[in-house]
């Protein structure tokens, strides 16, 4: 059975830590070893792995031992609750912005009468 999905408020909690973006970023690129992921950061592969405890907590990275290496991988049920959850706020974006310009619109149209 699968696991229920996470609250948009923890998927976005975990990436409010910019070096954890960096790393989710580096995870969505492909799957990796912690030494691979902390290559070019500025933190400690201990460091590296606590963020990925944390993005894995919230539902966004899975990983699976092979050898003595543990290899992360995007979550994809929980990205795309994410995109889903962003597109329900950019649709009603849009449809605010749309009711904004038809009301100047028929402003405008009053005005010149």
């Amino acid at each position: 059975m699968a696991q229920p999905l996470p609250s948009a408020d923890a998927l976005f909690e975990a990436l409010g830590d910019g070096t954890r973006r960096r790393i989710f970023e580096r995870v969505a690129r492909g799957a990796a070893s912690v030494n691979e992921l902390a290559e070019g950061l500025p933190v400690s592969r201990p460091a590296v792995s606590q963020h990925l405890k944390a993005l894995s907590e919230a539902g966004l990275v899975e990983s699976e031992a092979k050898g003595t290496k543990r290899i992360y991988r995007l979550q994809a049920r929980s990205v795309e609750a994410m995109r889903r959850w962003l597109d329900s706020i950019w649709d009603d974006a849009l449809q605010a912005f749309a009711a904004e310009i038809d009301k100047e619109g028929e402003e405008d149209e009053h005005d010149q009468h």
